[in-house]
């Protein structure tokens, strides 16, 4: 035990100031379990290099088209900040003095640091940050392309006599990882659909300026459990105060975004989801934020992966399937799927 108190924080180190070497890989493996059937399923009927090309072809068009909605919903926020600037810093001098007169404190910290000229670069900033992922984006596709032209060969190579017993508990783990993360995606992916096209529904009825863009960002930040969804509760509300300039509607927003939010992800997503992918909620917060500590958006957005990931290696020995226990909130056989109560 006293060993492991020393090897972990120190892999944790390494994985964080190395990050643009394994935060590139962490996806790449995420993307090739997502994408192996669809490279399986074509090299059988075409040449595998054709086979290869068109799954590539694939990825690039689903990561295009989520980063592309993140991309085309902050510009739009940004060019609307930079227009009703004026606006919105009037609107939140006399929230400022509304609130330190009634005795708020926490007014005045506020006041001292928040600006729009703070908030516009703050959006500037993440849009920056997301073009300056180019780089790993390169990386990464190339880890993709190397890695599913030698799934065949690692398995193979798993299966062989010297590599047992580790092997077929490596080969049975990356199967459920596979399977799990795959019904992750679609799900998620449903459920970000149904959230954008939602939300952009109820700013055009609410009236709420940049309705295609809300919807947008929706749809993207919902892949970040928890917290995307917050963002996209959070951003809606902050600029319902500035067009409105009613704190009634904007609690009326943020009410109804919440709702929508609570109604897909509590009760839908878990619905389509079932007892095989139950996570206990706690370690999914701590994923997502731990990750994104380590290596910001990109870590939040595999975090849960991560997390799955974690699950079903530990679920394939006895000495570890504790671990799994605790994080999946339910009893789980060595394959790390849920167990139904009184079942082995």
């Amino acid at each position: 035990m006293r060993i492991y108190l020393v090897i972990v924080p120190l892999v944790l180190a390494l994985l964080h100031f190395a990050s643009s070497v394994f935060m590139p890989l962490f996806f790449a493996f995420f993307l090739i379990a997502i994408a192996w059937p669809v490279q399986n399923a074509l090299q059988r009927r075409l040449p595998k290099l054709l086979a290869l090309l068109i799954t590539l072809g694939l990825i690039v068009i689903v990561i295009v088209a989520i980063t592309s909605s993140i991309v085309w919903g902050f510009g739009r926020l940004g060019q609307w900040l930079f227009l009703n600037a004026a606006r919105f810093q009037a609107i939140y001098l006399d929230w400022t003095l509304w609130l330190e007169e009634n005795g708020i404190a926490i007014a005045g910290p506020i006041a001292d640091r928040f600006n729009v000229t703070w908030l516009v670069g703050l959006v500037q900033s993440a849009l920056l940050r997301m073009n300056s992922m180019t780089g790993s984006a390169v990386l990464v596709f190339v880890y993709v392309m190397l890695g599913l032209l030698e799934v065949d060969d690692f398995n193979r190579r798993l299966r062989a006599p010297l590599a047992q017993p580790i092997g077929e508990k490596i080969l049975s783990a990356n199967r459920e990882i596979g399977r799990k993360l795959r019904r992750f995606m679609m799900v998620r992916t449903a459920a970000s659909v149904l959230t954008g096209l939602v939300v952009w529904i109820f700013a055009l009825a609410a009236g709420l300026e940049l309705a295609a863009a809300w919807g947008a960002i929706a749809f993207a930040l919902n892949y970040i459990p928890f917290l995307g969804p917050f963002l996209a509760t959070v951003f809606p509300t902050l600029f319902a105060i500035a067009q409105f300039e009613s704190w009634q509607m904007a609690v009326v927003v943020f009410g109804c975004l919440s709702l929508i939010q609570f109604i897909i992800g509590s009760y839908l997503e878990p619905l389509l989801t079932g007892a095989s992918l139950a996570i206990s909620p706690f370690a999914v917060v701590f994923a997502v934020f731990f990750w994104s500590f380590m290596w910001g958006v990109p870590g939040a957005f595999v975090g849960v992966p991560i997390l799955i990931a974690v699950i079903a290696y530990c679920a394939q020995e006895p000495s570890s399937r504790w671990i799994a226990v605790l994080l999946s909130g339910n009893e789980v056989n060595r394959n790390g799927n849920a167990l139904e109560p009184g079942r082995e």
